[in-house]
């Protein structure tokens, strides 16, 4: 580096481990982007936030019509983007594995587009939400090299791979009912 050359700006220093319990209750935002809890899991936190997903999609179906569990998506995707960025900020990490909101609401628009269905077919579209989301072929890698960083730009891009993925899970089960 020469003199005239502007000095490189220091990257903030990342948070040291996995958020905890404390991380977790320490501010609402956290509170819903570690999925109330599910993102603190040591093990495949994606996974259990989508699990976490399945069971109150299930249940929360009990009670709201398909118009409302839309509007409830919707409101989620908001709230969570503002969740996801402000969570993801405070760990000092672009896009943690403990954040799995994006997750939750992208399986809540899997389910809520896709029902009725069996166990049998949750669970197949279970297995290729977490195969797109996690392998992230094509359009769903693309997606997750789109929006990078922090602010609020960055947490956009931690929901937006996940609706591409959830968007090919319902392409290929469209298919598979076809």
């Amino acid at each position: 580096m020469n003199a005239s050359s502007p000095p490189m700006p220091s990257a903030a220093p990342r948070m040291p481990g996995r958020p905890g319990v404390k991380f977790l209750l320490g501010h609402p935002a956290h509170l819903i982007a570690l999925g109330f809890g599910a993102g603190l899991s040591p093990v495949a936190p994606g996974t259990v936030g989508t699990l976490w997903a399945w069971l109150a999609f299930l249940v929360m179906q009990q009670w709201l019509s398909p118009a409302s569990m839309g509007v409830v998506i919707a409101a989620s995707t908001l709230v969570g983007w503002w969740a996801c960025t402000t969570a993801a900020r405070n760990m000092r990490v672009a896009d943690p594995g403990s954040i799995v909101w994006d997750e939750v609401v992208a399986f809540w628009l899997v389910l809520w587009l896709a029902m009725p269905m069996g166990l049998w077919g949750q669970l197949v579209a279970f297995a290729l939400f977490r195969f797109f989301d996690a392998a992230k072929p094509g359009p769903v890698a693309w997606a997750d090299s789109l929006f990078k960083g922090f602010g609020w730009r960055g947490g956009w891009g931690i929901l937006f791979d996940d609706f591409v993925a959830a968007f090919c899970t319902l392409l290929v089960i469209a298919l598979w009912r076809f």
